[in-house]
């Protein structure tokens, strides 16, 4: 039977959903690289969408529903990026709200043997400018103490607050620099470019990228012993590859290109070794990024592309513009897939999709099996469209 989905041209269109899913997987992580899904979080539907500066964020996460979604992560092999922009963090996770995400799945982690890293950042300052550097610094340092004191890695994540601040990329080699002093061990430096979060524009003092690239890259060299990678975000595989070959011997560099990652995880031979991998696409397609890594644990290149060049279709479209709305087609597949009971979301970011986009989204997941119950999943996608008025 076939479900009638509307399509981008105000039309129709119909999907007959997959029969065979994908076999359950439980596996170790893979040999050949360091896999981590940037996790999202799961609402509770009652109070989501009053989450806010008047009612903290974290009264309205489901924390149970949220664990348990890591924990299938970390059966396949997965490692977990904790508390990153795919979990809303600054559109609808507070700062309050990471610390005690990050504090209870480093101990699920612990529990189960799992990797995990987790973001540090600045959120819990004032929106806007304004704020001298001392105080970003000091944010930082708050919140890079409380990754370490859970026992996770962290990852250094972009600062809006040291965007509107900086004069200048001696500020970022000010700021980044006693950070990784102080660091109890390496971190990972993310490089989110504005697609994600518009703040972002002219991060590390220049909006010529070039140029930032060579402040990024002092920043490393400046420190190397303290930098266990970089995560770099700019959708562009092209400068990802550049940066990657110019890193310090030990320094990894985890791709968080959600439209170019097969390519740059496989990499090119032995004279151009592949990415690691930091991904928030690593969320939806965790069942075949975890059979993808295992592909290359058995030298398989070819299965490893085999497997992930059919998802860059249903990244691109989860990650099309504007980017930053990604996650609320991860939180759509999440439901569809059975692994939590609603499509609600912090701040009511459900709504920042159009539903030919979201029907466009499930039509793609359910093409690359990747539903454990495609009927469940059809039966949620109707309830959807009914919502809309649609008659499927």
């Amino acid at each position: 039977m076939s479900i009638r989905l509307p399509a981008q041209d105000g039309g129709f269109r119909l999907h007959r959903p997959c029969t065979d899913p994908l076999a359950p997987l439980a596996c170790g992580p893979a040999r050949s690289r360091r896999f981590y899904a940037a996790a999202h979080v799961v609402a509770d539907p009652l109070t989501a969408c009053a989450a806010g500066p008047a009612a903290p964020a974290g009264q309205a996460v489901d924390w149970e529903a949220t664990l348990a979604f890591r924990h299938r992560l970390w059966a396949q092999g997965l490692g977990v990026a904790e508390a990153m922009d795919t979990a809303q963090r600054g559109m609808g996770l507070d700062w309050p709200a990471a610390a005690e995400l990050i504090r209870r799945s480093a101990a699920e982690a612990r529990a189960v043997g799992g990797r995990i890293v987790c973001g540090a950042g600045t959120d819990q300052l004032a929106p806007g400018g304004g704020h001298a550097l001392p105080a970003i610094t000091a944010a930082y340092e708050e919140q890079l103490a409380h990754v370490e004191d859970c026992g996770a890695g962290a990852v250094l994540m972009a600062s809006r607050a040291l965007a509107a601040t900086a004069r200048g990329p001696e500020d970022y080699l000010e700021v980044y620099g006693e950070l990784l002093r102080q660091s109890a061990g390496p971190v990972v430096l993310h490089w989110l470019g504005q697609a994600f979060d518009p703040e972002l524009a002219g991060y590390w003092g220049n909006t010529d990228l070039d140029a930032a690239t060579e402040v990024f890259l002092k920043v490393i060299a400046d420190c190397p012993e303290k930098v266990d990678g970089i995560k770099v975000s700019l959708l562009d595989a092209g400068r990802e590859k550049d940066i990657r070959r110019r890193l310090p011997p030990g320094v990894r560099c985890y791709t968080g290109d959600d439209h170019h990652y097969p390519q740059l995880i496989a990499g090119e031979g032995a004279g151009e070794p592949g990415s690691d991998a930091l991904l928030g696409v690593f969320d939806p397609i965790a069942p075949l990024a975890a059979r993808a890594g295992l592909a290359l644990d058995r030298d398989d290149p070819s299965g490893f592309r085999e497997l992930l060049d059919p998802t860059v279709a249903l990244a691109r479209h989860l990650f099309a513009p504007p980017t930053r709305y990604y996650k609320t087609g991860v939180v759509l597949l999440a439901w569809l897939a059975g692994y939590q009971e609603h499509f609600t979301m912090l701040g009511g970011l459900q709504s920042a999709r159009p539903l030919p986009h979201l029907a466009a989204a499930y039509e793609q997941a359910d093409l690359l099996r990747l539903f454990p119950d495609p009927e469940l999943a059809e039966a949620r996608m109707r309830r959807l469209l009914a919502v809309y008025g649609v008659v499927s």
